[in-house]
């Protein structure tokens, strides 16, 4: 990923409308035993590994900012932002 493309990403808004509003938590779950959940720096299985998650840790955000709309979500943990597969976020 460029480095203004990662700079865009972490600019902008979590929600879609809701700049204002709270990002939504979501718990990750899924996972097998000891298996991190990947931050990736963009929505693809192949791209760069920007941070990782255990099973029940809290994220925020979980948009559907994505072509796909269905497979991955834009997420937050901390001071990390990226794209984690929906599969393994559960609404809280």
């Amino acid at each position: 990923m460029r480095p203004f493309a990662a700079l865009l990403l972490a600019l902008l808004p979590l929600g879609v409308g809701a700049a204002h509003a709270d990002p939504e938590p979501y718990r990750v779950t899924g996972l097998a035993p000891g298996e991190p959940l990947s931050i990736r720096a963009e929505p693809d299985a192949a791209a760069e590994v920007v941070g990782e998650i255990r099973q029940r840790a809290l994220v925020f955000g979980c948009t559907n900012d994505t072509p796909s709309r269905t497979t991955w979500c834009r997420v937050r943990v901390g001071r990390t932002v990226g794209w984690a597969r929906r599969r393994y976020l559960s609404p809280e």
